[in-house]
């Protein structure tokens, strides 16, 4: 993020504007992430993960799971919410929160390395592309491909706009967007489209918008 959006993310924060996180764990994650077949102890990294409850779900399947958050409010309201003791240590530019088979670094996702991440199996990201300004998201994916190594897969959920006269093959396929951000160094495959009509807290009197839920598995081309 730049400098801007690292202010207005923590302003939301400090603000308590944070509709964005989910009350429950993802429905999506507990359907599919078995069929990944991921050993237990593998090591699950979630990007922006805020106060999201599928870091908990995931550390009870057995993972090691390690978030990054820019928002020390955040990190302390989830630890708060869960009733756990972390412990704290600074490590380079981030503070880092543990407590048993979760670890939460405290800082910037942009400037986190390899070396700060360790080995990591599997990266889990329900909302961390979608959050960012969509100007930055390349930036992010190519990030992202830099800090974890070839083998580490992507299990990535969206939410994406449909519209509802719209009878494209598209619609239901991968987003233009989604090719645009990994064709070129990832294989690409979408294993689950979910049409829901939602209203829209900012227009209520208008009629339900529908959206396309989507689950993407994503790894490394060869040789790329």
């Amino acid at each position: 993020m730049t400098d801007r959006d690292n202010v207005l993310w923590l302003q939301c924060w400090r603000n308590q504007r944070i509709d964005f996180n989910q009350k429950s764990v993802n429905p999506l994650l507990i359907r599919f992430w078995p069929g990944l077949n991921l050993a237990i102890g593998s090591r699950v990294f979630v990007p922006l993960c805020g106060t999201s409850l599928d870091l908990i779900w995931l550390a009870e399947q057995g993972h090691e799971v390690i978030g990054v958050e820019l928002s020390p409010i955040a990190i302390q309201a989830f630890f708060k919410e869960q009733q756990l003791q972390p412990a704290t240590r600074q490590v380079g530019k981030f503070t880092v929160w543990e407590h048993g088979r979760l670890k939460i670094l405290c800082g910037d996702y942009f400037s986190l390395t390899r070396a700060d991440l360790g080995h990591i199996d599997m990266v889990y990201d329900r909302a961390a592309l979608t959050a960012l300004p969509e100007d930055i998201r390349h930036l992010y994916v190519a990030h992202l491909r830099s800090i974890v190594e070839k083998a580490t897969r992507i299990f990535l959920l969206t939410i994406e706009d449909a519209a509802e006269n719209d009878t494209s093959d598209q619609v239901f396929g991968v987003s233009e967007e989604i090719k645009n951000l990994y064709e070129a160094n990832f294989n690409i495959e979408l294993t689950h489209v979910e049409s829901i009509f939602e209203d829209n807290p900012e227009l209520p009197d208008q009629p339900p918008e529908r959206s396309e839920y989507k689950v993407y598995r994503i790894s490394n081309r060869a040789g790329s």
